[in-house]
């Protein structure tokens, strides 16, 4: 499989981000890539007054999503890339698409909200109770995250037991002491753990950092970006994840298995404090 993984700075115009995102689609099908992964949330970004992205979010047959399906059609490239899609108790869902030829694929809604470091993303957005979702890319199992998500080794697990030899994580990882170090470490981490690769997505920008990389069963970075807007590169080879799963076979020699129950919330988030 070949990965490319995109990073730009978005805007809160949506109309900007889609060209954004049709621009680096067209450039992942020219590189003939199989799997092209773009940031989390890029329908809009709202730096400050963050609540304003209940009033732009998107449902998945509006105007952002029909237009990136188009810009796919005829294509071989699969697209998976994070938006904001209303919900019924006035937040949105944190959503990803998977889009390839025209069709949607695939669609997972973020379950892991990032309440941490003074933020509170639950105060505009709806956490979802849903199973983890794989979706097939050239013959070979994707499961699909989003940012926070990837704290929670369980989540990957999951997913992995459900045949994913790659992680697609779309991400808009906010700036602050240490949090590059994180954001390597975790990756690096979940690739290592399920001997498997891991194609993350980080928006660049004012607030987020980029650093967008590709790493491989056995923790190696084998390509990454820095702070500009651009593609990285990576071949998945199916082989070199066989060669990994049987040099270290963790998945084999592991004595506990995830329940994919998901844990009820222990209190209602809607109308809680400002983000």
């Amino acid at each position: 499989m070949r990965i490319a993984v995109g990073q730009f700075a978005a805007t809160p115009d949506w109309k900007d981000n889609l060209a954004a995102c049709q621009e680096l689609t067209a450039e992942a099908e020219r590189g003939g890539a199989d799997l092209l992964v773009l940031p989390e949330g890029v329908l809009a970004r709202f730096t400050e007054d963050r609540h304003r992205i209940r009033e732009v979010a998107q449902p998945l047959d509006g105007p952002f999503v029909t237009e990136l399906r188009a810009s796919t059609v005829g294509g071989h490239v699969t697209v998976v890339v994070g938006i904001h899609e209303p919900s019924d108790d006035g937040r949105v869902f944190n959503t990803l698409v998977a889009l390839r030829d025209g069709e949607l694929v695939g669609r997972y809604r973020k379950i892991h909200l990032y309440d941490a470091f003074g933020d509170q993303e639950s105060a505009n957005v709806r956490p979802a109770d849903e199973p983890p979702v794989v979706i097939e890319v050239a013959g070979t199992k994707v499961g699909l995250m989003t940012c926070y998500d990837v704290r929670f080794p369980e989540l990957a697990r999951l997913l992995v037991d459900a045949g994913a030899e790659v992680l697609a994580l779309p991400a808009a990882w906010v700036r602050g002491p240490a949090k590059e170090r994180h954001w390597e470490v975790m990756i690096t981490a979940r690739a290592l753990e399920n001997t498997c690769w891991v194609a993350a997505s980080g928006e660049c920008g004012p607030r987020n950092i980029g650093n967008s990389l590709v790493v491989d069963p056995l923790g190696t970075v084998r390509s990454r970006l820095a702070a500009v807007r651009g593609l990285a590169w990576a071949e998945a080879d199916p082989g070199i994840t066989a060669a990994a799963r049987r040099a270290l076979p963790v998945l084999a020699n592991r004595r506990f298995a995830v329940d994919p129950t998901v844990i009820p919330l222990p209190f209602p988030l809607a109308g809680s404090g400002a983000h």
